[in-house]
């Protein structure tokens, strides 16, 4: 994983871990890489694995079975999907607005975008 600079490395984490469970590859109840082994994995100091894995069990994501380890919560798609909308509309959409703003893009430009991107991206 190639992490970006203008973001933490714990966020990053989270969204990786987010993804895995919005694309299928991780599923409710099943038992995520222990903190040691993401570590290893992403090549980043366990500390900041363990800040992440704190932060989606904050966010009802994942649940700390003790002793077991980290397993991902049974409605942790729709817990994902709340945590991510809520970044999204807090950090992203206002500069996708400014940005619209001073390009002087509207509305109606930006939905044929959009149902385009849907076409071609979900329904080849």
């Amino acid at each position: 994983m190639e992490f970006r600079d203008n973001k933490a490395i714990y966020l990053q984490i989270a969204e990786y871990v987010c993804e895995h469970i919005l694309l299928g590859k991780w599923n409710a109840d099943e038992k995520v890489p222990s903190v040691r082994e993401m570590a290893v994995e992403l090549e980043v100091n366990p500390n900041t694995v363990m800040r992440t894995y704190e932060l989606l069990q904050s966010k009802n994501i994942i649940n700390n079975k003790r002793g077991i380890g980290f397993f991902i919560a049974d409605d942790a798609i729709a817990q994902v999907k709340s945590y991510r909308k809520t970044q999204f509309m807090d950090d992203e959409l206002p500069v996708v607005f400014r940005n619209m703003y001073l390009l002087n893009i509207g509305f109606d430009e930006l939905e044929n975008r959009y149902n385009t991107f849907v076409k071609e991206t979900f329904n080849p």
